[in-house]
C-alpha cells in the first residue's frame, strides 16, 4: 500500500476518494482523526490518500486529470441544446 496523494481538506479527501472508487480503486484516508485536533487551522501533511500497489499508477493518473480540469465559470458555459424545460439532459 502506497501514499498516493495529500488532499489539502478533508472535503478534497471525500471527493477524491468517491472519484476514485467510482473508478473501482480501493482507497483508504490517512490522518483523517488527527484534523479534528487542530481545528479549523491548516494540518498540511496530516491527511493521505493510500492505495493498494497494483492501483498506484491508475489513481495518480485519475488524480492528476482531476487536478488539471479547468472548473466552470458561472456564466462561461452555454450549452442551450442540452437543458430543456430547466432540466439538464445526459
Amino acid at each position: 500500500m502506497q501514499r498516493i496523494h495529500e488532499p489539502a481538506d478533508l472535503m478534497e479527501a471525500q471527493m477524491l476518494i468517491s472519484m476514485l472508487r467510482s473508478e473501482g480503486i480501493q482507497v483508504y484516508l490517512q490522518g483523517a482523526d488527527l484534523v479534528g485536533g487542530m481545528g479549523e487551522l491548516p494540518a498540511l501533511g496530516l491527511l493521505g490518500l493510500m492505495v493498494e500497489d497494483e492501483q498506484v499508477q491508475q489513481a495518480r493518473a485519475l488524480i492528476a486529470s482531476y487536478q488539471q480540469a479547468t472548473p466552470i465559470v458561472e456564466g462561461e458555459y452555454n450549452a442551450p441544446h442540452l437543458v430543456r424545460c430547466g432540466i439538464l439532459e445526459c
